[in-house]
C-alpha cells in the first residue's frame, strides 16, 4: 500500500487529498487519491508512469498545480505498483485499472468533465484502453510524455492504436525526449489531424527535466506544461459549447 504524502506541493494549498480504494476485478483493490478544488471544472484521471507510483513528487506537484488551475485529479495505483512489484501489469490488467479509475472518477465527480491519461506508461495504457473501447464519460486524453518507443529504438509502432481514438488528445512532450523523438512524433500528430494537439517543451527530457544551460528550472517547466493543459481544456470546453 502507498504512504500518504505529508507535504503539499505548489504555491497554494488546495486541500488534503481524499484517500480512496478502487476494485480492479481479479487484480484486487488499488489505492487512489482525489483532489477536488472548490472551483473544479474537470477531473483528470491521472495514471502514473512505469517506475514510480501516484505519490511520486512529480505526480504530486502536477496534481497540486492542476488543482490551482481548477482541475480535479484522481490519481491511482496500477495493481503491480500497489503490490510493490517493479514489473508492470500486462495490458489487460492495466486497462482494467484504467476503466475502474475512470468509473470511480465518474462516481466522485458526476458534474465534472472527465479527462483521462497520465505520465508515460500510464498515458499509453489509457490510450490503449480508449482505443479498444471508449472509456465511459471521458471527453479527452492528455499524455505527460507519451512513450512512442523505447530509448535507442526509434519507431512509431506504439502509435498505431491512436488512429482508433475519436476524442481529442493532448501530447505534452519534451523536445529532447529519448522515448519520443520529435521527428517521429510530429508526423504521428499530423496524421491524427484535428484529434491531436502537441505541446513541445524546449530542452526537456522524458521526465520534463531541463539542463541548467536552458536558463529554466523544473518548476518553471511544470508551470508551462500545466498552463498548456489548462489552455487545451478551455479550448475543449469552448468547442463543446459551440457544438
Amino acid at each position: 500500500m502507498y504512504s500518504a504524502p505529508t507535504n503539499s506541493v505548489g504555491s497554494m494549498n488546495v486541500g488534503r487529498p481524499q484517500q480512496l480504494e478502487i476494485a480492479v476485478g481479479n487484480a484486487g483493490a488499488v489505492s487512489a487519491l482525489l483532489i477536488r478544488p472548490a472551483n473544479a471544472r474537470a477531473c483528470f484521471v491521472f495514471a502514473h508512469g512505469a517506475g514510480a507510483g501516484m505519490t511520486h513528487a512529480a505526480m504530486e506537484a502536477a496534481a497540486q498545480g492542476l488543482a490551482e488551475r481548477g482541475v480535479a485529479t484522481l490519481r491511482y495505483q496500477f495493481p503491480y505498483m500497489e503490490k510493490g512489484s517493479k514489473r508492470p501489469d500486462p495490458p489487460a490488467v492495466a486497462h482494467a485499472a484504467v476503466r475502474a479509475a475512470v468509473a470511480e472518477a465518474g462516481r466522485c465527480c458526476p458534474s465534472l468533465r472527465l479527462i483521462a491519461g497520465g505520465r508515460s506508461f500510464g498515458g499509453r495504457m489509457t490510450s490503449q484502453a480508449q482505443a479498444a473501447a471508449p472509456l465511459a464519460g471521458v471527453e479527452g486524453l492528455a499524455f505527460f510524455g507519451f512513450p512512442l518507443h523505447p530509448a535507442g529504438k526509434p519507431s512509431d509502432d506504439r502509435a498505431r492504436h491512436l488512429a482508433d481514438i475519436s476524442i481529442p488528445m493532448l501530447f505534452l512532450q519534451g523536445a529532447s525526449d529519448k522515448l519520443a523523438e520529435p521527428a517521429l512524433l510530429e508526423p504521428v500528430i499530423e496524421r491524427l489531424g484535428r484529434m491531436a494537439s502537441l505541446h513541445l517543451v524546449r530542452d526537456a527530457d522524458h521526465s520534463f527535466h531541463v539542463p541548467a544551460r536552458s536558463g529554466r528550472n523544473d518548476r518553471e517547466v511544470l508551470s508551462e506544461i500545466l498552463d498548456a493543459f489548462a489552455g487545451w481544456l478551455s479550448a475543449l470546453e469552448a468547442g463543446k459549447a459551440a457544438s
